[in-house]
């Protein structure tokens, strides 16, 4: 069988006639314009319900003072005094981490708890060293089990647990 080479063009010949650019300008006019008209109808619209949702509010009372105009969105410098417990978190992430940040503060640096007392905190990592180096504190139990104040035998040493063990070097 003898093929017969064609040629040229296999798939077909090409489109003579091009968009015209007039046409397509039409087509985003028409397109712009519908936007627009879009974006005036759903501002009317929503400004209409707004207006009817406004008007369905109930009054406020006159002897009530320091009242937002719109009571139905709190503005951010609104006084929060004024709302009973329990309040809604307005800003739960920030809260969140000023708690944390509180809590670090406590846990890793020295302050003052009463300092008309004369009482601090101290930071976790030098009380456990402290604890490790003296030991807990415990109090001696007396022939009749009371509790004595004095922490030491009659022979000078220490009946604490733990003293004298794990100290540091």
């Amino acid at each position: 069988m003898i093929h017969d080479a064609k040629h040229g063009n296999e798939h077909g010949s090409y489109e003579h006639q091009d968009l015209q650019p007039k046409s397509i300008l039409y087509f985003l006019l028409v397109l712009g314009v519908a936007t627009i008209a879009s974006l005036f109808l759903l501002r009317g619209l929503y400004s209409f319900l707004d207006q009817r949702e406004k008007s369905g509010q109930p009054q406020v009372s006159p002897l009530v003072t320091n009242v937002p105009e719109d009571t139905r969105h709190i503005a951010p410098g609104y006084p929060q005094a004024t709302f009973p417990d329990p309040k809604l978190e307005e800003d739960e992430r920030g809260q969140l981490n000023g708690i944390i940040t509180a809590e670090q503060d406590r846990l890793y640096t020295y302050g003052w708890v009463d300092e008309s007392a004369g009482t601090v905190h101290i930071p976790i990592e030098r009380a456990m060293d402290l604890i490790v180096e003296h030991g807990l504190p415990v109090r001696a139990q007396n022939a009749n089990g009371d509790a004595g104040t004095n922490s030491e035998s009659s022979n000078g040493e220490s009946k604490t647990p733990n003293a004298g063990k794990g100290k540091k070097k």
